[in-house]
């Protein structure tokens, strides 16, 4: 089973379109949307089972140059 997780992200003035390509490129989200307030940026990911995500989101998303922030949410029951 596979653990969704919704990730938003805070990107350098600017670069928002060019960090969304660079996610877009990597095929591991669901869904990117660029969002207002906050954050920028918003993506459901499936992280696969026995992954760590922590470990799964920093070796995948957060190394991308022009991510000033995240904020990751773990859900729990698809209702």
């Amino acid at each position: 089973m596979t653990t969704c997780v919704f990730v938003q992200l805070r990107c350098a003035p600017g670069k928002t379109y060019k960090v969304a390509e660079a996610i877009y490129e990597r095929e591991i989200t669901s869904e990117l949307y660029s969002t207002s307030g906050d954050f920028d940026l918003l993506m459901k990911i499936y992280i696969p089972e026995g992954e760590d995500v922590g470990m799964f989101l920093n070796d995948k998303i957060l190394d991308i140059p022009d991510i000033s922030r995240s904020l990751t949410t773990l859900t729990f029951k698809t209702f």
